[in-house]
């Protein structure tokens, strides 16, 4: 197999080829080394590849036998490995501990050889940080490739591995997934452990998945990390069948909530709107019933969940603990505004973020009850310029500007962190520049079954296998275009 032959195959069909005897482990790692050495110059998405990356561990066995995969540098660790969370406050930190996403992730073949970028700390929508540079997005190197899983979405659009590990606290995969013309599902809240030490993260808004390009890998990561493990806060209800059989089951009739308006301070992209319309047109030819949503929720409801005191005091025993001292040399210029901040609110604060999202949970939850799922943009806009309101490296973007403006650019995604409810970003449109659209689907609480039945049924209307990205290995001209690159 050669380097062009090897980006067409999702993880699923990588995985098949070497439990056929067709392919090896080793011989699918080197074409992954490969295709790192062939786009990262380009698009700076694996700020690291093990140097022993032909020898990980991994079962001989599993649904992804073989396949080669990536770890955000934030959230689930690898024992051992160097984890700086895009930050100079934590570089050269190697995690104690091993993560159960990993110890699945090797218990299904999965093979980890590298380490991608992501934004400081992982807080924000754009992969940019002082420690690591610019992540560039595939398909327009001067736009981002989205946040804070960037490094996975560039990844897995340029074709080094077939999915990625990502983390999802307010948009985080569905973002870049959106961004970079991938598929991205943030799971429902408990679905997958984020044990033994990040069970229930961030208040129950953060979770843990992958990054991938079909829904085939979405359902079948879907059932390598689901689960529950000894300690987590709640077990969620247990689906009725494997993931991997709901590809085959019907769909039956759906009542949909179509949002054509938008929830937050950024105005509706035209050719944004035009993808839920097209969508929502569709999902009647399958027979399903299309009502129009209003905004569930007022965008200053989200913004009352920012800033809490306890993360300060959270980066003040990492600071202990690296033997640094948080200011202008550690920490990005927004984050530090933004540590400040919440290191000067009162205690008190914590109590009234839980009673903000307890209220919140419940106003969303009211409103949507009456639909099984809810068609919505993944983002109002198309992937940004570098830089500028969006980035924490801006020095003149202040704590509360940037929750603002984070806030109103994020007004589809965030919500469904705070509900649970299990949401995804499926690249169904383009716009007239050829940039991905991503189109977000979200299920009732525990309902990935249907998320998984829905997705296929609009993979299999509107393929999008068949557009990618002007960046991906195996192209001729890739190298050309890296070294025209000036930055």
């Amino acid at each position: 197999m050669n380097l062009s032959e090897y980006v067409e195959y999702d993880a699923t069909g990588l995985a098949s080829l070497v439990s056929a005897g067709e392919m090896t482990v080793v011989e699918l790692t080197r074409l992954a080394r490969q295709a790192h050495d062939h786009v990262n110059p380009c698009i700076n998405a694996v700020i690291e590849l093990y140097e022993d990356a032909e020898t990980v561990a991994g079962a001989d066995a599993g649904i992804f036998h073989g396949v080669p995969f990536l770890r955000k540098d934030v959230g689930a660790s690898e024992a051992g490995r160097l984890q700086e969370k895009g930050s100079r406050l934590f570089k050269g930190f190697r995690s104690d501990t091993d993560s159960y996403f990993f110890r699945r992730a090797r218990e299904a073949g999965l093979r980890t050889i590298g380490r991608t970028t992501t934004s400081e700390l992982g807080s924000t929508l754009m992969t940019e940080s002082i420690l690591n540079g610019i992540t560039r997005n595939p398909w327009d190197l001067k736009r981002s490739a989205g946040g804070s899983s960037g490094g996975a979405a560039a990844a897995v659009a340029a074709g080094i591995t077939p999915i990625a590990h990502g983390g999802d606290g307010g948009g985080s995969i569905r973002i870049p997934a959106s961004w970079c013309g991938l598929v991205g599902l943030n799971p429902s809240r408990g679905r997958v452990s984020g044990g033994p030490n990040l069970q229930d993260a961030n208040h129950g808004k953060s979770r843990t998945f992958v990054l991938c390009r079909t829904v085939r890998d979405m359902a079948a990561a879907l059932d390598v990390f689901s689960g529950p493990h000894p300690g987590d806060p709640f077990t969620i209800v247990q689906p009725d069948r494997p993931y991997m059989e709901e590809l085959s089951q019907p769909t039956g009739r759906l009542r949909v909530g179509v949002a054509r308006t938008s929830w937050g301070a950024v105005n509706l992209d035209p050719e944004v709107l035009r993808a839920i319309e097209a969508t929502a047109t569709l999902l009647q030819e399958m027979r399903h019933s299309v009502e129009d949503i209003d905004p569930p929720y007022e965008p200053s409801e989200y913004r009352r969940l920012y800033l809490a005191p306890t993360s300060a005091s959270m980066l003040e025993e990492a600071a202990r603990a690296m033997g640094r001292v948080i200011g202008a040399e550690t920490l990005e210029p927004v984050n530090l505004k933004r540590y400040e901040f919440s290191r000067d609110l009162p205690l008190s604060r914590a109590a009234d973020v839980q009673e903000a999202l307890r209220r919140m949970r419940f106003r969303v939850g009211e409103a949507i009850h009456a639909f099984d799922i809810l068609l919505t943009p993944t983002m109002p806009i198309v992937a940004v310029p570098h830089g500028g309101i969006y980035s924490a490296t801006d020095p003149a973007v202040s704590a509360e500007g940037y929750v603002e403006t984070s806030t109103a650019i994020c007004q589809y995604t965030e919500v469904f962190n705070v509900t649970g409810q299990p949401s995804v970003s499926l690249p169904l449109a383009q716009s007239a520049s050829g940039l991905p659209i991503g189109v977000q689907i979200v299920g009732r609480f525990g309902d990935e079954a249907t998320l998984v039945c829905v997705a296929r049924d609009l993979e299999e209307a509107r393929p999008w296998s068949g557009r990618q990205p002007r960046v991906r290995a195996g192209t001729i001209d890739n190298h050309r275009k890296c070294s025209n690159l000036n930055v």
